[in-house]
């Protein structure tokens, strides 16, 4: 049953991945044959200024957006979790943004943050509050991306629900019998059994955020901007290879992308393997 998805990653991604390894030593530009230059795009990289502006953007946007998105899919889990008469509506509009195509996704959002007659900055000013201009200026866009994609957590939330809905009952029941609180079940029982869950979750959206990023910077932080403020490494490798046609040195940098995100990873996974045992202890 696997196979299918196995045989399209294999196809897809990690032929096409290994394919284009030569290219980061080349000079190429599609309309040429290719130029073999050594460690030249690495050593152009190091003193990239854009590419290093990229990757804290990047970086930021993880430490960011990623517990946002997993705390959320925990909290709408938990409040979902038991039946109740609108639960199923209530399930199905968490995970409906997660299909809509990021193309349109993004242009929605343009339309509602636009400080002009956008339905937020309306409804803001009617209700006689400050309206934001989410898509002028430096810091506003990072937070309006953050927003956005913050609500594309259907996937987390789905992965949170099945392992809430898998937990023993009897443990919550007795501890509510003991006189636990529901603060007190929840740190002590539900989230170390969680736990395992959230960090597949928080390793698989490091992944996820490191690449989701491109369309709502080429939409709603208009190519990039301002000042490089919305540029993430998936459009600043994709501004190289197909604005400038260097396919060599967006090779390069994609390659650099994939050892920090590799590096990334195995930090948090560090981290969630000693608070894992930490939760163990206290046990």
């Amino acid at each position: 049953m696997l196979a299918p998805f196995l045989i399209g990653m294999l196809l897809l991604e990690f032929i096409p991945a290994i394919a284009h390894l030569p290219l980061a030593f080349t000079s190429y530009n599609a309309l040429e044959s290719p130029d073999f230059i050594g460690l030249d795009n690495f050593r152009e990289l190091i003193h990239d200024r854009v590419f290093w502006i990229a990757a804290g953007n990047s970086l930021l946007f993880i430490v960011v957006a990623v517990p946002l998105r997993i705390g959320g899919a925990m909290l709408l889990s938990l409040l979902l979790l038991e039946r109740r008469r609108g639960t199923a509506f209530y399930r199905a509009a968490i995970y409906l943004p997660t299909v809509v195509p990021d193309i349109a996704w993004a242009l929605a959002w343009l339309w509602i943050l636009n400080p002009l007659y956008g339905p937020l900055n309306l409804t803001l000013a009617w209700l006689g509050l400050p309206s934001p201009a989410l898509t002028i200026g430096e810091w506003p866009p990072r937070f309006a991306i953050i927003v956005v994609l913050a609500f594309q957590l259907g996937e987390g939330f789905v992965v949170c629900l099945a392992a809430l809905s898998d937990m023993p009952r009897d443990l919550r029941d007795q501890a509510a019998v003991d006189g636990s609180t529901g603060r007190q079940t929840f740190w002590r029982i539900t989230l170390p059994l969680l736990a395992p869950t959230l960090i597949v979750l928080l390793l698989r959206d490091v992944i996820v955020s490191l690449q989701s990023n491109f369309v709502p910077a080429l939409i709603i932080g208009r190519n990039g901007g301002p000042n490089y403020a919305t540029t993430y490494l998936p459009y600043y490798i994709y501004r190289e290879a197909f604005s400038y046609l260097r396919f060599g040195y967006a090779a390069a940098m994609t390659w650099m992308m994939f050892l920090l995100t590799g590096l990334v990873l195995l930090l948090l996974y560090r981290v969630a393997r000693s608070w894992r045992m930490g939760f163990s202890d206290a046990d």
